[in-house]
């Protein structure tokens, strides 16, 4: 067992992290607001730290999952930073859906301080951090990675190592362009049978065994029909995730034509007040 730290107590951080004590794990735990991480430890016990450099200091592996670029880059860097307290050879673990670009620089800062660092974004949202099945891609050196493996299977299903630094970021832009394009197929699919007058539960029941058959349609197909959305992963989330990868997209020459509009729809359900709603409520905007 190791020890590590684990820095934000989000929806997803907090779940992941009670996973890493559950398996053993000797953890302390840093939160911008100090109460929520008393609170966790109160549940979970471990340690609370007042900075992440505090956090840091001394741990094998630390984790991070806050909000962005610039959330990272404040608990990674600067006086009170992650990178300020850890020893040498320590590696820091990133599972904030962040851009390939802040991956590449802390990954050079890592080095520079005589450090590790991996990018690894995650999928499965709350659900998936709560019970511990979550898919973590993952991009840094291979030694690194098989190092910090065995601590990310105590919150994950699967973890795979996707190439160098920045390859766990790039491939969670293919997973939201694809699971995009998805929804809003699924969403036309089950407006277009309800309009017809269709039976919408017995036609998801069919068409879910065949070729047409997804994660989505089986989790989210009947929700969607009902017009339930208060749950899973929120358009505002989704929408910053797509912004990323639109930049990327420019930035590599890649044409996402279906992707950029798909992101004003999101805008579109935004603007009806569903920033907090489940991403399968693109249904909504088109029974508005």
């Amino acid at each position: 067992m190791a020890k590590v730290a684990f820095l934000g107590l989000g929806v997803m951080g907090s779940p992941m992290a009670r996973h890493l004590a559950k398996k053993g794990h000797d953890v302390t735990v840093y939160n911008r607001t100090r109460a929520k991480a008393d609170a966790w430890v109160q549940a979970n016990g471990g340690v609370a730290a007042s900075t992440p450099r505090e956090a840091a200091a001394g741990q094998e592996i630390v984790f991070a999952c806050v909000g962005n670029d610039d959330d990272l880059r404040s608990v990674v860097l600067g006086e009170d930073g992650a990178f300020a307290g850890m020893s040498k050879g320590a590696v820091f673990v990133d599972h904030t859906t962040a851009s390939a670009e802040v991956a590449r620089e802390l990954s050079a800062a890592a080095d520079a301080a005589g450090l590790h660092f991996i990018d690894a974004p995650v999928s499965g949202g709350q659900a998936g951090a709560e019970n511990g099945a979550l898919t973590v891609m993952c991009g840094g050196d291979a030694t690194t990675y098989a190092k910090v493996e065995p601590a990310i299977l105590s919150f994950a299903k699967a973890s795979r190592l996707m190439g160098p630094s920045g390859s766990g970021q790039l491939t969670k832009m293919v997973n939201q362009i694809a699971i995009a394009g998805l929804v809003q197929g699924l969403a036309e699919a089950i407006h277009f049978g309800k309009r017809s007058g269709l039976d919408i539960e017995a036609v998801l029941d069919v068409i879910s065994k065949g070729a047409a058959g997804s994660w989505q349609m089986e989790n989210r197909g009947k929700t969607m029909n009902a017009g339930k959305f208060d749950f899973g992963f929120a358009v505002e989330w989704m929408r910053k995730d797509l912004g990323i990868l639109l930049a990327e997209g420019r930035r590599s020459g890649a044409h996402l034509p279906v992707t950029a509009l798909i992101d004003q729809f999101y805008s579109d359900v935004e603007a009806m007040g569903g920033s907090r709603w489940d991403t399968s409520s693109l249904i909504a905007r088109l029974e508005r």
